[in-house]
């Protein structure tokens, strides 16, 4: 019977701190429409008004 590695509990929280550590923060836990705008920009009226057949 082989032996089995045994690996220590670790909790949610000190999962992902340790793939931040490794890692960084690469996602962000919500997305920008989640978020909504910081502030309005000069072009902001232009960009939510954007033609659909405009790529961002």
């Amino acid at each position: 019977m082989p032996h089995e590695e045994r690996r220590p509990q670790v909790s949610e929280v000190q999962r992902r701190r340790r793939l931040d550590e490794v890692f960084g923060d690469v996602l962000p836990e919500t997305t920008s429409d989640e978020r909504g705008r910081d502030r309005d920009t000069p072009d902001s009226w232009y960009l939510e008004n954007r033609p659909p057949h405009h790529d961002r």
